[in-house]
């Protein structure tokens, strides 16, 4: 069975499914039977949950095919077991995407969108006109390991159940990002012993003035431009449409596929040809997602670019980096919308009206 299945989950199955005694679980886990029996009932209760029900049917095929079933199964439940293992996601997957979709689920007003018989799940938030954007998708198997681990919960299952984050998923986040964090400076450490290590260095310097420090001043619930969205101006339109704003989390995704923690090292040129020389041309992957970061940033240029990764990749607040560019006061929000203007008309170019979003 996969690591990343709660205990509780475990015993519901090996209970449920392998038929084993209650008190068999609780002397092999170490505790009293009755803490056992509590966990079992808690996870009945919960199959109304249509996540959580999928994510035990699929984890029932690996009960069953333990030795307490004999040597012989049919063929309908042999094929169920390939199929399900070769989808079968593992600790370091959801680990990775429980990090996309959690953070997506901490803005405002968030939920996950779930619908029978789908294979993915949306993620889709609230904008200031009214309306809703799509921020993520996501596949169904992730998004029931989120469910039965309770980093997401349903209000009110139906045909499209809406799940939002809980407080067990915010502090996930929290562990996974600070995981991630340590990794990056372990890697850089590790890189500056055999080698002078500029780029990691500049992408992982601590000092206090660094711009790379990726301090936020937002919380993950507010980034800086669903902040700036839900301002408006004197006409009373939003200062940023759903337009801008799709285009800097278009920006934002690029810049997790790639997993770059930096900015741009300076020696990068960007003045150098970057990737197919068709800009339509298909990119997959996180080198793709690289060489769409290059083509954007170098198109924007310098100052626009800076100012774009700043607000939409590393979550600094206008303040912020108005004061570690050197900008006047209140310049950031007119420099921003310029370069977010410029960086929708680049994605309509390359990837059509919308921005093409990856999810």
């Amino acid at each position: 069975m996969p690591d990343w299945v709660p205990q509780n989950a475990r015993h519901y199955l090996a209970h449920i499914e392998a038929g084993l005694p209650i008190r068999a679980l609780a002397r092999a886990a170490g505790c009293h039977a009755s803490t056992v029996l509590r966990q079992v009932r808690r996870i009945e209760a919960q199959r109304d949950d249509p996540l959580i029900d999928a994510a035990l049917r699929r984890l029932g095929t690996y009960q069953r095919r333990s030795p307490s079933f004999g040597p012989e199964k049919d063929h309908a439940t042999m094929t169920a077991i390939a199929r399900i293992e070769e989808t079968e996601i593992d600790e370091n997957r959801l680990s990775r995407e429980a990090r996309r979709i959690l953070r997506r689920l901490s803005e405002s007003g968030a939920v996950l969108a779930v619908a029978a018989e789908m294979d993915k799940a949306v993620v889709v938030r609230d904008t200031a006109d009214g309306g809703t954007a799509r921020t993520a998708v996501v596949d169904s198997a992730v998004a029931q390991a989120m469910a039965l681990k309770d980093w997401i919960a349903c209000d009110a299952p139906g045909r499209i159940s809406r799940y939002r984050i809980t407080a067990l998923g915010r502090t996930a986040l929290s562990r996974l990002l600070a995981e991630q964090e340590s990794r990056l400076r372990g890697f850089a450490e590790a890189q500056t012993a055999f080698s002078s290590g500029r780029a990691l260095e500049a992408a992982l310097d601590d000092t206090e003035d660094s711009p790379q420090r990726r301090r936020s001043g937002y919380a993950l619930s507010d980034s800086p431009l669903t902040a700036l969205a839900r301002r408006r101006d004197k006409t009373g339109a939003p200062f940023l449409s759903d337009a801008l704003v799709s285009a800097g989390e278009r920006l934002r995704e690029d810049f997790e596929l790639a997993q770059v923690g930096a900015t741009l090292p300076p020696d990068w040129d960007l003045s150098q040809p970057v990737g197919p020389d068709d800009p339509r041309a298909p990119l997959r992957g996180v080198e793709g997602a690289r060489v769409r970061l290059a083509r954007v940033l170098r198109d924007l240029g310098p100052g626009l670019s800076e100012i774009a990764l700043r607000c939409c990749c590393y979550l600094e607040g206008l303040e912020t980096a108005e004061k570690r560019m050197g900008w006047s006061a209140r310049s950031g929000k007119i420099v921003l919308r310029i370069a977010l203007q410029r960086l929708k008309r680049h994605y309509d170019e390359t990837t059509g009206p919308g921005g093409g979003l990856i999810g």
